[in-house]
């Protein structure tokens, strides 16, 4: 039998001990703050799992947390399958394939905050490219803020244009590790396109689709700088999503507190539901 080379754990080792550290350390202070009470002066008080049960009742944190899951539940619905299906149409070989790849990774080197405010001005009613043709050219009613459904579809097109690239890199990486018997044998057999994508195509991209939607997940449910820099979670609190309540509750309110007991919570969730998509997706796999 074949022996493991474990030396290769000592080259690993240094970058895990800085993760740790860098995760462990701000994690603990987390904890310290979420079990108890300060009233100044850095005098702190035990107050146990008070906040937790303040934040798991407060009306205010459930509809944070239904905004953001029907954010991330509309942009998995977008993007996965829109990502598919542009993955399916890009060129397999070829000058354009270099062409298209490029193009499909520009949206994503650009920085979150930039992405905001580029979208911010382009929506602007009158002097904005988007806004301006939708008020005077379409005759839609269209202000991000006055508008509640102006600003969801704004931020949704918004994160759909910067995210959906990932998803379209990830399934096209699996489309090309297809050999072409698969493709020669499935045009013998007569087999039409859509057999082909369920029997041949998405079967390869399943694992690759598997991280493109734990991806997708994990950066929308805890998205905050791009809706944060284009709404600043308004009108009213309409895209306040949890993300950004909890950066008000933290720094605008100084309530360090219920805001460490409520980034705890929203740690556990995203945590359950990764591994409850992981679970649901790899559950049929052949070990």
């Amino acid at each position: 039998m074949r022996k493991v080379n474990q030396k290769a754990w000592f080259f690993v080792l240094p970058v895990l001990v800085l993760v740790a550290f860098n995760a462990l350390v701000p994690m603990m202070t987390v904890v310290n703050y979420s079990v108890q009470e300060t009233f100044g002066n850095n005098q702190f008080f035990w107050h146990g799992l008070g906040w937790f049960q303040d934040i798991l009742r407060s009306e205010r944190f459930h509809a944070a947390l239904g905004r953001q899951f029907l954010f991330t539940f509309l942009i998995l619905v977008i993007e996965v399958p829109l990502g598919v299906i542009i993955a399916l149409s890009m060129p397999r070989k070829g000058f354009w394939v270099p062409v298209c790849l490029v193009t499909m990774a520009l949206p994503m080197l650009i920085p979150w905050n930039v992405v905001g405010a580029m979208w911010n001005i382009f929506t602007l009613p009158d002097i904005g490219l988007l806004g301006y043709f939708m008020n005077h050219t379409l005759g839609i009613d269209y202000n991000m803020t006055r508008s509640p459904l102006a600003a969801w579809v704004t931020i949704i097109t918004m994160d759909v244009w910067h995210w959906t690239s990932l998803v379209v890199l990830l399934c096209y990486a699996g489309l090309v590790s297809i050999p072409d018997a698969y493709y020669q044998a499935a045009k013998i057999d007569g087999a039409s396109n859509w057999a082909v994508f369920r029997y041949i195509q998405l079967p390869k991209m399943k694992q690759v689709l598997t991280i493109a939607v734990l991806l997708r997940f994990m950066d929308s449910f805890n998205i905050y700088t791009e809706p944060f820099v284009l709404t600043g979670g308004g009108p009213g609190n309409s895209t306040t999503l949890l993300s950004i309540d909890l950066v008000k509750i933290a720094l605008g309110q100084f309530d360090l507190g219920p805001a460490a007991a409520m980034s705890l919570i929203y740690f556990a969730i995203t945590l359950f539901v990764s591994w409850l998509f992981y679970t649901l997706m790899t559950r049929h796999d052949v070990k």
